[in-house]
């Protein structure tokens, strides 16, 4: 089973943005932003469409043509990233019922309901603590922080 990189890709990307809108407030291009993320640009575009619904970025058409972030970084949560992805629950109960005629079959799906409700409610305080801008902060501190280890 692989993991799901789309929060990560979603969140390098408004990262990203940001970055750039530090110094250039134009819209910039999926082809640029690919560059970064280093994936084809109809990934990005997909990501962005999905982003854009939620009213993170926003697409401009004509002559500056492009992607901008519609919020200041540092208002954007990760909790905020991750709801645009509609990433839903990270654990799913059996796909059917299990066996009513076993006592485990019969007993799992609610405690295994409160388990997973917990960690969903644990990542979700998590993701809302941390901002876009943030992320920012720590990713442009992290060379910083390698040089200086001993």
């Amino acid at each position: 089973m692989s993991a799901n990189s789309r929060l990560t890709v979603a969140t390098h990307i408004l990262t990203w943005m940001a970055l750039v809108a530090r110094n250039n407030p134009d819209p910039v291009t999926s082809d640029r932003i690919a560059v970064s993320v280093n994936t084809n640009p109809v990934v990005i575009r997909r990501t962005l469409g999905l982003l854009a619904k939620a009213g993170l970025v926003e697409s401009y058409r004509g002559v500056s043509a492009g992607w901008r972030l519609t919020r200041s970084a540092d208002s954007i949560s990760l909790l905020d990233v991750f709801d645009a992805l509609e990433e839903g629950t990270h654990f799913a109960l059996h796909p059917s019922k299990p066996s009513q005629a076993c006592p485990i079959g019969r007993g799992i799906g609610s405690t295994l309901s409160q388990v997973y409700g917990a960690i969903d409610d644990g990542v979700r305080k998590t993701l809302a603590a941390s901002t876009i801008e943030a992320v920012l902060a720590d990713t442009l501190a992290a060379p910083q922080r390698r040089k200086a280890r001993p």
